[in-house]
């Protein structure tokens, strides 16, 4: 089975949000106080009851096209680090499940892959999901309002020319 790592949003994106500019809608990012339960997208952690956060509509997709999901997301209004656990299930994950879906190299779905997973399995059903050479990616989504939650890529070894 391939090696994962769980990705979060861009930090290029992440700084621009918070820097005011429009999200995918055009809209200036919305700045609230955290009543405690919403999740970044950035570091993929929890933000505080009390904390700032920005909600913005986000399309973790290069290019617009019928697949290209857009739909609200949370976001530390204040710099926080990318999520870097690589492999780890990161402590966004609070639901009891999610939808785990893999996207072809055209950044579309690829039709029979969207599974409600349950938590504690969602590393291995994108590792079984990545096994397939047709899926560059996959998403978790949240399980009952569809939100953008994180990718999941494969990793790869890189491949080191011997020295001549």
């Amino acid at each position: 089975m391939p090696s994962i790592r769980f990705t979060p949003m861009p930090s290029s994106i992440a700084a621009a949000y918070r820097n005011g500019e429009p999200d995918a809608y055009g809209c200036a990012p919305e700045q609230r106080l955290s009543p405690g339960g919403y999740q970044c997208r950035h570091c993929l952690a929890p933000i505080a009851e009390g904390q700032p956060y920005l909600t913005v509509a986000y399309r973790p997709f290069p290019a617009l096209q019928p697949y290209a999901e857009t739909g609200p997301i949370f976001l530390h209004a204040m710099q926080c680090t990318a999520y870097d656990g690589g492999d780890r299930l990161p402590p966004i994950f609070d639901s009891p499940d999610y939808i785990v879906r893999g996207y072809g190299h055209d950044d579309r779905i690829v039709y029979g892959t969207g599974a409600v997973t349950p938590t504690s399995e969602i590393a291995a059903r994108a590792k079984a999901l990545l096994q397939d050479e047709n899926i560059a990616y996959v998403h978790v989504r949240s399980a009952r309002n569809n939100c953008f939650q994180c990718r999941i890529e494969r990793v790869t070894a890189e491949k080191h020319l011997p020295e001549r």
